[in-house]
């Protein structure tokens, strides 16, 4: 019988990450096997800063804000597993971005889907593999590294 999947909706995952507007990249997270994988939510609207300068006459999702949401992702669910645990993690740091690539342009309306798949972890530290996706086809990818930090 296989596990069951866990979910997060908005108040856990601000409960699990610092970020807050204009910065929290992630609306909610579905399908979290642990901190083995997950999928995390963005639903991407005209009303985000950033549209406004990027770019004005075409508005289009800044292709590191794709990364950035991928590293939430990850970084709340490693947030999430260690909580299970001994320590209590205060903050995730950004730590490596390998092998990013970017496929399509993500625009207002789009529903952006971080697929995010653990490499390794070392004690505070974790690396994922991301994809980004919108209906099912392929925006973006990078590989990610993070550190959990605790007080």
């Amino acid at each position: 019988m296989p596990a069951e999947l866990g979910a997060a909706d908005i108040m856990r995952v601000m409960e699990l990450l610092p970020h807050r507007y204009p910065f929290l990249m992630v609306d909610r997270i579905i399908a979290i096997d642990r901190d083995e994988s997950c999928i995390g939510i963005k639903n991407v609207t005209i009303n985000e800063p950033h549209f406004s300068g990027h770019f004005p006459s075409a508005p289009v999702f800044p292709g590191v804000l794709l990364i950035e949401g991928m590293a939430q992702t990850a970084g709340a669910i490693c947030c999430a597993h260690k909580l299970q645990g001994d320590a209590k993690p205060s903050k995730v740091f950004f730590m490596t971005i390998d092998k990013a690539k970017f496929r399509k342009p993500v625009l207002p309306g789009d529903v952006v889907e971080y697929h995010m798949r653990k490499i390794s972890n070392r004690r505070f530290m974790w690396w994922f593999r991301g994809e980004a996706k919108v209906n099912g086809t392929l925006v973006a990818e990078a590989e990610i590294g993070a550190m959990l930090v605790t007080e």
